[in-house]
Formats: structure tokens, sequence, C-alpha cells
């Protein structure tokens, strides 16, 4: 079965850090694994804060090249020195702001394998694409471009593009035919994270869809007050 997993992406945000030690009180052994992602400047801290605690941590973007003359970039090497486990890679708005390729995502997820990160793939379509009814042949497109060519362990999460951070949601038959996809598509075992606008008040809805291994979750993992129950509800539907 593919491991259930809340992950926090607090994006360019510096919360207080005690909400990382208050959501660890909060879930001193969770049945599923919780992960947050700070920014680089964050990483090192926040990973030797919770070092002690079941709450892991992962990086936001790293560099395809382990090392070398990339001014401003980290290495996927890096992030795990900082006590990184996982990486996310291709986010909408990586991909929107940066000019991110999928081909460019599948290199960098190869350079976070290297590295002994586990890397948390992201595709989504846009509004357009969904109006236009391309959301499937989007997706597949981005996943197949995306991928690392190896069967190393990975995590893949869906974020639709239109529902990140607007407090639209897709119902919950559009997000099961997309995770039937992603499930066709990728390994058995590989997680299935569905993100954008999750919160306490929805999660459990959301994980009880077919195929939907957890949630990769921005504005709402920035306080302990409003991931915990997201996590919550994700150990409930284990």
């Amino acid at each position: 079965m593919p491991q259930k997993i809340a992950a926090g992406n607090w994006k360019m945000n510096a919360p207080d850090p005690a909400e990382a030690d208050t959501l660890a009180r909060q879930h001193p052994d969770p049945g599923v694994t919780v992960l947050l992602c700070p920014p680089a400047t964050l990483l090192a801290s926040l990973s030797e804060r919770l070092s002690q605690t079941k709450i892991q941590t992962g990086g936001q973007d790293c560099h395809t090249a382990a090392s070398g003359a990339h001014t401003g970039d980290v290495s996927a090497a890096m992030l795990a020195a900082a006590g990184a486990g996982h990486v996310i890679l291709g986010h909408s708005e990586r991909r929107a702001d940066h000019g991110e390729s999928d081909g460019l995502v599948r290199e960098k997820a190869e350079a976070a394998l290297e590295a002994g990160l586990t890397p948390i793939i992201c595709v989504g379509e846009t509004l357009e694409e969904r109006d236009a009814e391309r959301t499937l042949e989007v997706i597949e497109g981005q996943l197949s471009g995306s991928l690392p060519r190896t069967d190393a362990p990975l995590i893949v999460a869906y974020e639709p593009v239109w529902a990140i951070g607007t407090g639209r949601t897709p119902t919950p038959d559009q997000i099961e035919k997309v995770h039937a996809l992603l499930r066709a598509q990728a390994p058995s075992d590989t997680p299935l994270l569905y993100g954008g606008s999750v919160k306490g008040s929805n999660a459990a809805e959301i994980f009880a869809i077919a195929n939907v291994d957890g949630a990769l979750v921005g504005g709402a993992s920035l306080t302990a007050e409003a991931f915990s129950p997201i996590v919550s509800a994700l150990e409930a539907a284990v």
C-alpha cells in the first residue's frame, strides 16, 4: 500500500518556528508521514528543531547539478545535508514563475534521487485547460515528461493550478478521475497526494476519494491550528 503523507509547503513564508513544536506535540506518534517543507534558509534550523520528533522536513526545489557556478541555487545534496529527506519539484509556481519544463523537472528529480532525497513531483492543469476539457491530456503529458527514468521511490502530487490558494477545489469526481490516471501511469506503490485549498473542513472528504494518499498543503500548513486537523483527518482515513 502507498505511504500516507501530510506534507506542508511553507512557500516563501517564515511562520513562528514554535508552530512546528506545537504540531509535534499534537502528533507525537502520527500514524502517517508528516512533512514540513520550509524555505531553504530555515531548513537546517527546523530540521534540528524537529530532530527528536516524528515530523520530517523537506526542501522546496533543487538544482540539477550537485555543485558549481549556480549563484542563488541550492543542490539536492545541500538540502540533504541540512536535514531534508524530501524535495518538492515542478510545483506550478515554479513552472509558471521560472519557466520550468517537464524535462527540467525530471532532471531535478534524478538529482534528488542521487542525493538520497525523495522527490515530490507536482502536476496540474490551468483553468483554461480544465475548461477546454484537456485536464487528463495535460496531466498525462506532464507526468510522462517529469517522472525520472528509474524505479526509485517517489511521490506525485496533483495540484490543479486554479485551486491553489483560491479557496476553490475540484469536485470529488474530478479529483478521482485525475488520481485514477496517476495510479495507472505511476508505479503502483507511489503515494499520490492532492493539493489545492486543502483545509481541515474538506480534508476528510478529499481523503475518502480513491487513490488519494494524502495532501500537499500550502497556507493551511503555516500554523499547527490549521494543519493539525488535516493530519488528524488523514490518520482517521488510514
